[in-house]
Formats: C-alpha cells, structure tokens, sequence
C-alpha cells in the first residue's frame, strides 16, 4: 500500500479534520486546507456560524497556495464531518465527506477504485461513494441508503452510488450537485486539496506548520499518526507470520521425517522382500514414500483452507473500525508454503531413498515382525 502523507488545515473559527487513507490517495503528500471563502457562510463544528475572513487573510492564503516550489497543484473543494454510529460496539464513527468543485481533475488528488474489479470510479449526481470499511461496518451496498449527521445533530439520507476501495479512516465522496439535493444546501467551497512536490511525513508537517502561521487557518490535523499506527500493526502481524512460517517448516520437517521413518521401520521386512524380487532402489523409494507424498498434498489442501479462514478472521478482528486489511490474499501466500513443503518432501525423499539402498536385506529378513 502507498503511504502517502496527508494533514487538514482547517479555517479560523472552524474545526476541520481528515485522515486520508493509504489506498485512495495518490503517491504525493495531500492537504486538505479548509478556509473561509469570501462570500461564504460556514459551520464549526460546534454548528455556529461565523463570519467571512478577510481579504487580507484570503490573500495570504492564495498566495501560499501559490509557492510553485512547495505546492504542486490545489483545488478547491467542500469539507465537513458528520457521524454515524456503526460496528460490533456500536461506537460513533466519524465520517470525513469530501466534496470538490470540479470533479474532472479529483483522481489527481484522491484515486477511487473498485477493488474487486480493478475499476476507476468517478463521482455520480446520483449518489455518494463511500470506503469500503465504512460500507462492512453499515452492512451496506451499491443502491443502498444511509443515515448521517452533521455537527449540529441533523440528519441526512445518502444513496450509495459506489464502494471505493480505502484501507484507512471513512469517508464520503460525492459530486457538488448531489451534496445540494441531500443538503439542500448552496454548494460552496471551505477547503483545498494540495498535492506537494516533497511527500515526506517531515516536509509535510513544515507545510503545515507553515499554513499554522497564517491568521486565515485555524487549526491542522494530521493523519500521519493513524499511519504510524497502522504501520506499527503492520510489521507487528508481519513479524509474527515470520515466526509462524519458521515454526511451521521446523514442524513439517519433524513430522514427515518421524513418519516416514516410523512407516520404513514398522516395514522393513516387506521392503526387503520387494528389493530381493528384484524391485530397483527408486521403486523401493516410492512404494514406501507415495504415502508420504499423498498425506503431503493432503496437508497443503488443509492447510490452504484453514489459512484463508484464519486470515479472514484475523483482519477482521485486529484492525480497529477506521482500519481494514486487504482481504484478497495474492498467489505468493499460496505458492510460497507450497514450494517449501514440496522442497523438504523431495529431500526427505531423497534421504529415505540412501537409507534403503543401504539397508541389510539379510539382517531385515531374520528380524522378528
């Protein structure tokens, strides 16, 4: 997953936050800098009103928007929070709704994508998309309606048009003109995408520093922490499945060695027998060891099973509810236990082969079964 750096610069008198996810955003560290435009009324997120900004402070704005060295490219966009109360403890999720004026420069910013189909979704006047972890949270699919509040408490009914695929926090895209029909509201533009030229967590937090510091900016957040966060859940789990995967071959090579040497011992004397009637050393091999290839195979299919059950479990419990894993498991989860377990079968082979090449058939015969 791409982690890119993103922070929310809100306007004075206005609380604003964002957490872009790792999937969604492109490869660039992202602001959303939220600000009264001249002209404008807007809500904090106490619900009060307030005021436009100066022109003055305005101009500060644009002119920092302006710095062709720091800056890459902004547009303009609407940016407000609203709540819903979702998951197994029914806690309140907040929801980041993103709304940009022109719709046709947006995947330059933030890329929405079906992640089953691989397609590119764009924003519809017909309804609003959503993150995926949002979507399994409601229990909720393309057509479907949900129900969100805004700061002051009312409540808006949403249709979902599309499901994007965002591994962290939730969010609501949706095209100007369908923000008006499920607000009933004049849209009107309080923030900006910024996509910087440096997308370094440090440079991105001198930015936004720097954004601090003007009168027309009142406050930033910044979602490098859920990113460390989840980079910290990350190589935690990755370092576990490291020790599991290390445990599991020691134990596949314990048990098929054990078996098999069990299965040659308990039958030395048949095996004597077949090499006295003239079987050759690789048939010996294999009229002991095909067993050991079947429950081999056997334990790969069971294990393949078990595993995507165990890995849809654990990332559907570890991850908290503004997180989610990627379910689709590649074919390198597959193929790599695979090859290693077809490996240590082939040197056990070999292995049990030399011991029965060197076996006592005189000895073996007199032995009591």
């Amino acid at each position: 997953m791409d982690a890119p750096c993103s922070c929310t610069c809100s306007a004075q008198y206005s609380a604003s936050g964002s957490n872009c996810c790792e999937k969604g955003i492109t490869g660039k560290a992202v602001c959303i800098v939220a600000a009264k435009v001249s002209g404008k009324w807007f809500k904090n997120s106490t619900g009060t009103n307030h005021t436009d900004m100066e022109q003055d402070e305005q101009k500060e704005i644009d002119e920092k928007l302006s710095d062709g060295e720091t800056i890459k490219s902004h547009s303009s966009i609407y940016y407000e929070e609203y709540s819903v109360t979702a998951g197994k403890s029914k806690d309140n999720q907040t929801i980041k709704m993103i709304c940009p004026e022109k719709t046709d420069d947006f995947s330059d910013y933030i890329s929405l994508d079906d992640r089953k189909n691989k397609q590119q979704i764009s924003l519809s006047d017909d309804g609003v998309v959503i993150s995926e972890r949002l979507a399994k949270l409601l229990d909720v699919s393309d057509g479907d309606t949900i129900t969100l509040k805004d700061s002051s408490g009312k409540s808006m009914n949403l249709k979902i048009a599309d499901i994007t695929e965002m591994y962290t926090g939730h969010f609501v895209f949706t095209s100007p003109a369908y923000y008006e029909t499920f607000s009933s509201q004049e849209f009107s533009t309080n923030a900006y995408l910024i996509k910087l030229f440096d997308s370094s967590f440090d440079h991105a937090n001198q930015v936004a520093s720097e954004f601090m510091k003007l009168d027309g900016i009142a406050g930033i957040v910044q979602n490098t922490t859920m990113i460390n966060q989840i980079n910290i859940i990350v190589k935690s789990l990755n370092k576990i499945m490291w020790v599991l995967i290390l445990v599991a071959v020691l134990l596949g090579v314990v048990i098929l060695y054990n078996l098999t040497n069990i299965n040659v011992s308990e039958r030395i004397r048949e095996l004597s027998t077949i090499k006295v009637l003239g079987f050759f050393d690789k048939e010996v091999t294999l009229y002991i060891y095909r067993e050991t290839i079947i429950l081999t195979l056997i334990g790969i299919l069971t294990g393949f099973l078990t595993g995507d059950w165990l890995y849809k479990y654990i990332i559907t419990v570890v991850p908290p509810d503004e997180v989610m894993f990627n379910p689709a498991l590649s074919l390198r989860a597959f193929a790599v236990p695979f090859v290693l377990i077809s490996l240590i079968t082939l040197i056990l082979g070999f292995v049990i082969n030399r011991r029965l090449r060197n076996v006592d058939m005189l000895d073996a015969l007199k032995s009591v079964s």
